[in-house]
């Protein structure tokens, strides 16, 4: 099986969020396969730039220029609640719409502090109900909140971020198994995929599974 296909999500509609625009071959088959594309607020202009104009441009529209919010103003669903990020947001008109398979791109690889609000924000959203994967350049972050197995190949690299350090989380089929909870979140990381698949298994919590693309 090819890593395009092994990793490659289907998704009812992908969220491109103004962090660092995708180059690698994986998330930009998503991004242009996708039929839904759902623009956080500023990302417009990257998508512009590469001739993709999304479904609609979510945000309260404070680092969008003139010209691209008349080019644009179709288009536009503003949400001024300052109480929560733009990717929130295009998760909430994800929902009203009727979609709750989502893809993620852009939501890291420049700040640093955007990169991880917007990576813890996954569990969340599982929890509400979406089926949500998060793609960068490098690799996928997966969240879960019980036990799960994920497609993989021998070598490829593994971490475990779990929110929740109470809980018991059983390993099977990585190289460094383990049987406890995870009380930091360095505890979970640098692991290996030993075969085709591994588990994690638990009953209830909160974890978030980043698996590289490459070994």
């Amino acid at each position: 099986m090819k890593m395009n296909d092994l990793f490659f999500t289907y998704s009812d509609v992908v969220i491109v969020c103004n962090g660092q625009f995708p180059t690698h071959e994986i998330p930009l088959a998503i991004l242009r396969q996708a039929k839904t594309i759902i623009c956080c607020d500023g990302a417009i202009l990257k998508l512009s730039a590469v001739g993709i104009k999304p479904t609609v441009i979510v945000g309260d529209f404070d680092s969008i220029a003139t010209e691209l919010r008349e080019a644009y103003s179709d288009i536009m669903f503003h949400n001024p609640d300052q109480e929560t990020n733009d990717l929130t947001k295009s998760m909430q008109w994800a929902k009203q719409h009727g979609f709750t398979n989502v893809c993620i791109l852009g939501a890291t690889g420049l700040r640093e502090d955007h990169a991880i609000a917007n990576i813890s924000l996954l569990a969340e959203y599982e929890q509400q109900g979406f089926t949500v994967r998060m793609v960068s350049d490098f690799g996928i972050f997966t969240p879960i909140s019980h036990t799960h197995s994920f497609p993989s190949f021998k070598g490829q690299q593994v971490s475990i971020f779990s929110l929740q350090p109470d809980v018991t989380i059983r390993s099977e089929n990585l190289k460094y198994s383990f049987d406890r909870p995870l009380r930091s979140w360095w505890c979970g990381t640098l692991n290996e995929s030993l075969g085709e698949q591994f588990t994690l298994h638990f009953t209830k919590g909160e974890v978030i599974v980043y698996q590289l693309f490459n070994s």
